[in-house]
């Protein structure tokens, strides 16, 4: 059985690959409309952030910085900063403002080391970082928006509109399959997808079709196979994947209907500060079980 270090670099080391050609794919022949500046601006900020903490954390804890070691070791190490970089860059639109890039960046990879929870006798970050980083930037700019979707394809046509979606569909499948272990999670938000539109139809009247658009786009796709299923937030049991996948398709569809925008990032965000509660009060109670002492029973003597 390979070593969960190992699939760890191999899963980052493909997510890394895919959203770099996703990125030049996108800024030179899908139609991405932010600034060629953008992504090498979000990958700088996570680069140095990540740089900066891990340095520090290091000192705090008397141990070696990560980033030193074997020739590949800088390389390893930023993977993680290297996707939430390009990811806050592709997905964020700012226009010539790149400082909000940059302050999604940041937001990002400080939540690695700011927001931790004791699991299995270590500590794991509780937010998606990428996504939590957009959504801080959605909240705190009101001129910062979403990309539309239809940048991912806005210059292709013809049998490309068919074959760039089922190439994010295959390449996520097998992705998740072999190394995230991670399809009952997208199960759970496609299947609670679908139920929330079927129920906003018949509660609010929310025309049925035009709920399950989303689902057509790339956008979604790359969500669903690349976002939601961030390995190191999200549970492991397949019945926790669910119904981690279905909250936040729940939360989704919540938002949708009191109207309120950024539904998909604010429900993830929401979904993964509610876990990381649920496991710090796991975590609390083992540890009272642990300190518990138990008195112990005074044996009777007898006399002859």
């Amino acid at each position: 059985m390979a070593d969960k270090k190992d699939v760890r670099l191999a899963t980052l080391r493909q997510f890394a690959a895919a959203i770099t050609l996703l990125n030049v794919a996108g800024h030179t022949v899908l139609g991405f409309e932010q600034s060629w500046l953008t992504p090498f601006v979000g990958v700088l900020a996570a680069y140095l952030t990540e740089l900066v903490l891990e340095s520090l954390d290091s000192w705090r804890a008397g141990r070696r910085p990560r980033f030193l070691g074997k020739a590949t070791a800088p390389i390893d190490f930023l993977l993680s900063a290297h996707i939430t970089g390009l990811a806050v860059s592709m997905l964020l639109f700012a226009n010539r403002r790149l400082q909000a890039v940059a302050f999604a960046a940041v937001v990002a990879i400080a939540s690695k080391y700011l927001f931790r929870v004791k699991v299995d006798g270590g500590t794991r970050h509780v937010f998606n970082p990428s996504n939590l980083g957009i959504t801080a930037t959605l909240l705190a700019f009101p001129w910062v928006g979403m990309v539309q979707p239809y940048m991912f394809t806005e210059t292709v046509s013809g049998g490309w509109d068919w074959f760039l979606p089922a190439l994010v569909i295959c390449t996520g499948s097998l992705l998740n399959a072999r190394l995230t272990k991670k399809l009952p999670l997208i199960a759970g938000w496609v299947g609670g997808f679908v139920a929330q539109a079927v129920v906003r139809h018949f509660l609010f009247g929310n025309l049925l079709l035009a709920s399950l658009n989303p689902m057509t786009g790339v956008a979604f796709l790359l969500f669903t196979f690349y976002m939601i299923t961030d390995p190191a937030t999200t549970p492991r049991a397949p019945r926790g994947q669910i119904a981690f996948g279905a909250a936040v398709a729940a939360a989704y569809g919540t938002f949708m209907a009191l109207h309120l925008v950024f539904g998909i990032f604010v429900g993830l965000t929401l979904v993964c500060l509610g876990r990381g509660l649920l496991l710090q009060v796991r975590e609390i109670l083992a540890e009272r079980t642990r300190l518990a002492v138990p008195v112990p029973a005074v044996a009777e003597r007898t006399t002859a």
